[in-house]
């Protein structure tokens, strides 16, 4: 089912990160958020969401779901018509994001979930507007409904993961790089990285969004969204990355 869009969600979140997608595209086209839960190696992951997927489908990954998307592109990009990565990084891991990770660990081992998310996590991953506080709450009720063996292994992914720049490099599906303009964790510079390293990719910069602008800017990016979805493969001409700011 080539009319498939597989939606990959980021650390401690689920379907429900992509509700405005699913409303938006489930009338057009079979919408599949499969979880990223029980592996502890963004390679598993990726498995597992191939043996969930039909034979080819679009694809778009958010954060931790674009990492995912990458680790896919690389072991079977015949199987992705469109790739769409969000909010995402393509190096692998810095030391002192994995030092800190390790400690993040250890709180949450010691029933501290909460506490990390709220005190270290989330603050980070918005920019200021009205629905900042409930998109906080739907955060923290995702993160908490997946629990603590969830973070503990979406964590040991994250900090293994390889470097997917030069895979990057090799990709030749329509791509759309898409960033909130305000995202700190995965600032603007990555995905400026993102558009040099996949020829024609087109990079759209969401204003008013910070880390998840699914749920911060959902009619911008279901804009965005749908012109990568419904666009041809034409931007092999072009000599240089269209850079468009919504």
């Amino acid at each position: 089912m080539a009319d498939t869009l597989v939606l990959l969600p980021g650390m401690m979140c689920d379907a429900r990160l992509f509700a405005q997608q699913i409303a938006a595209f489930a009338a057009d086209r079979t919408v599949l958020v499969p979880p990223l839960t029980g592996c502890n190696t963004i390679a598993a992951m990726a498995q597992s969401v191939l043996q969930s997927a039909p034979p080819q489908f679009a694809l778009a990954g958010l954060s931790m779901g674009g990492i995912v998307a990458m680790e896919i592109m690389r072991c079977a990009p015949e199987r992705v018509t469109h790739l769409a990565l969000i909010a995402t990084n393509p190096k692998a891991e810095d030391p002192a994001v994995s030092a800190n990770r390790e400690r993040q660990k250890a709180q949450v081992r010691q029933g501290h979930l909460r506490a990390v998310l709220r005190d270290e996590m989330k603050p980070n991953y918005l920019a200021d507007s009205a629905h900042k506080a409930d998109i906080l709450d739907l955060c923290m009720t995702m993160a908490m409904q997946l629990g603590p063996e969830a973070f503990l292994s979406q964590s040991e992914a994250l900090a293994s993961r390889p470097d997917q720049q030069d895979n990057l490099k090799l990709v030749t599906v329509p791509s759309l790089i898409l960033c909130g303009k305000e995202d700190r964790l995965c600032p603007l510079d990555r995905h400026v990285l993102l558009a040099q390293l996949i020829c024609g990719a087109r990079l759209e910069i969401i204003d008013g969004a910070g880390h998840l602008p699914t749920l911060e800017q959902p009619e911008a990016t279901n804009t965005a969204l749908r012109i990568w979805l419904d666009g041809a493969n034409t931007a092999r001409a072009l000599p240089h990355k269209e850079i468009k700011h919504v």
